[in-house]
C-alpha cells in the first residue's frame, strides 16, 4: 500500500457520506414542513375542544332535545384528533430514520479513518488542499451534523410525547413550541456544511 492510499480510503468513505447526509436533508426538510399543518389541526381541534367545554350546551334551546351532543361530539373531535397523531407520530418515525441513517454512514466514514490513523498520520489529516479542507475539519463536521440530528430529532420526539388531551392549552401553543425547536438550533448548519464540502466532492 502506496503512503497516499490510507489517506485516499478515507476522503473516499468522506466523499460517500456527504452526498447520503444531502439527500436526507432534503427527507428532514420535507419531514418538517409535512409536520406543520398536523400541527395547526391539533392546535385548531384543541381550541373546538376548550370551547366546546366551555359551552352550557342545557342553555341553549335549540340544543336542549339533543342531551348527548356535547358528548358525542367531543368524542368526534378527539377521534379527528388521534388521527392527526397517529400522522405526526409517522413524520416523526421518518426523522427517527433520517438520523439513525445519518448516525450509521458516519460510524462508518469513522470506522474508516481508525482503520487507516496511524497509516495517515497527523500531518496529513490536518493538511487542505486548494479545493480540499483538511480530514480533521470533515471528520469533526460529520460529527457536529450527527449531533445536530440526534439533538433535533430528541426534541421533537419529547414534545410529542408530552401531547395530552388533558391539556387542551398544551396542545394549543404545540406550533409554537415546535417552532421554537428550530429557532433554538443552526438551522443552515447542515448546508453550510454541504456548501464548505462542495468542492472536495466534485474532486
Amino acid at each position: 500500500m502506496t503512503q497516499d492510499q490510507p489517506l485516499l480510503a478515507v476522503q473516499e468513505a468522506l466523499k460517500k457520506c456527504f452526498p447520503v447526509v444531502e439527500e436526507q436533508q432534503v427527507l428532514w426538510q420535507s419531514t418538517l414542513q409535512d409536520c406543520q399543518p398536523l400541527l395547526a389541526s391539533l392546535s385548531n381541534l384543541a381550541e373546538q375542544l376548550q370551547a366546546a367545554q366551555n359551552l352550557r350546551f342545557e342553555d341553549v334551546p335549540a340544543l336542549r332535545a339533543f342531551p348527548d351532543l356535547q358528548e358525542r361530539l367531543r368524542r368526534k373531535q378527539l377521534e379527528a384528533g388521534d388521527t392527526v397523531l397517529d400522522k405526526l407520530g409517522d413524520k416523526l418515525d421518518t426523522l427517527l430514520k433520517v438520523r439513525d441513517t445519518v448516525s450509521s454512514h458516519v460510524e462508518r466514514v469513522f470506522q474508516t479513518y481508525e482503520q487507516h490513523a496511524d497509516a495517515v498520520g497527523i500531518d496529513a489529516v490536518l493538511q487542505p488542499s486548494v479545493v480540499s479542507p483538511c480530514v480533521a475539519d470533515m471528520l469533526e463536521w460529520l460529527q457536529d451534523i450527527e449531533r445536530h440530528y440526534r439533538s433535533s430529532y430528541l426534541k421533537r420526539r419529547y414534545l410529542f410525547s408530552s401531547i395530552q388531551w388533558g391539556d387542551l392549552a398544551g396542545i394549543q401553543a404545540l406550533p409554537t413550541a415546535w417552532n421554537r425547536i428550530s429557532e433554538d438550533e443552526h438551522q443552515d448548519l447542515v448546508q453550510d456544511i454541504l456548501l464548505t464540502v462542495s468542492f472536495f466532492l466534485e474532486e
